[in-house]
């Protein structure tokens, strides 16, 4: 009844909340785009997406067709891969930010894996600056990372602390590479886009006279990078009251009130909270969520291929946190 390609095509917009990025990810144009979002509306005789002229977003009905139209699509392409004998095999290291972790990224690995079951899959979760270094030293063939948004939805590179960062005690502070988690060629193919946001504890009170206490990833970090930058342009001074590399254990420090951390809007861990506006502390800007794919060719890049079209198609689960972080 749906045409596949006409669900694809929401699937992406319902992802990107915009059609311009879903014509640039499925290389069609913003007309065809529209049109079929418009056609699969007409079908459905149901309102998908409210949208004007700035704004993008899922009708209660078009939630609900998030489901179907990714059932229908598994469904097309299992019957395509039975019907023409392909298998695919191989080995595929596969790198991920720890910010999936509580995320249905499982659930997508799992369907992979049991449609796919002679592909050798080798997951690594790092950091996004960490898992864009080892793309780039052929280390991992795909990555599921990070990296810093722009005006018009394209990461940006950006200069960690280009001057320095400073803390309270006036100190410069910069990343290794004095770089944010992306990608030095700017490469990857888009996800979905948010905004940072400062997070905490419910009861968590900030003084405005003393230094801001920050939980933050070690360098590299998009998260990290920007906190630092945006407190230091706006004047406020800042200490680090945590530092480490497993999101587990920031956001066990985050939950015992020993400070605020930047993190991603759309996967704030359970009992934490977006700081208030009266806190004062600063925006922190976008971020976008990008795959990215290695240079090894063959039997490799068809697995690459398969499991980023798997993550693409349920790219709306990825920033649906469920259940609770262990310990």
């Amino acid at each position: 009844m749906y045409e596949p390609n006409r669900l694809r095509t929401f699937l992406a917009v319902a992802q990107t909340l915009s059609f311009t990025q879903a014509a640039r990810r499925l290389g069609l144009r913003q007309s065809t785009v529209s049109q079929h979002v418009r056609r699969l509306e007409e079908e459905t005789g149901r309102p998908l997406f409210t949208r004007d002229t700035h704004t993008v977003a899922l009708t209660e009905d078009g939630e609900a067709m998030l489901g179907f139209a990714r059932s229908i699509l598994e469904a097309h392409e299992r019957a395509a891969a039975f019907f023409t004998g392909t298998r695919l095999r191989g080995r595929l290291r596969f790198g991920a930010s720890e910010d999936f972790v509580t995320t249905r990224l499982p659930e997508i690995l799992e369907a992979f894996r049991r449609e796919h079951p002679e592909v050798d899959l080798e997951l690594t979760v790092e950091l996004s600056g960490t898992l864009q270094a080892r793309l780039e030293a052929g280390r991992l063939d795909l990555i599921l990372a990070k990296r810093r948004g722009g005006p018009t939805g394209e990461g940006r590179e950006s200069r960690g602390g280009g001057a320095g960062e400073r803390g309270a005690d006036g100190k410069g502070e910069r990343g290794a590479d004095g770089r944010g988690e992306r990608g030095a060629d700017g490469e990857g193919e888009l996800v979905w886009q948010d905004v940072l946001v400062w997070i905490g504890a419910p009861r968590l009170r900030l003084d405005p006279d003393r230094p801001v206490p920050l939980i933050v990833f070690p360098p590299p970090g998009i998260t990290r990078a920007r906190a630092l930058e945006a407190l230091q342009a706006q004047g406020r001074p800042w200490r680090i009251a945590c530092t480490s590399s497993s999101l587990s254990a920031n956001v066990a420090a985050a939950r015992a009130g020993l400070g605020v951390m930047a993190h991603t809007r759309g996967l704030v861990p359970p009992g934490l909270v977006e700081v208030p506006a009266r806190a004062g502390l600063p925006e922190l800007g976008p971020v976008d969520f990008v795959l990215r794919k290695g240079r090894r060719r063959g039997a490799t890049q068809d697995a690459a291929d398969a499991l980023a079209a798997a993550i693409l198609a349920g790219g709306d689960r990825l920033h649906r946190p469920h259940g609770a972080l262990p310990g």
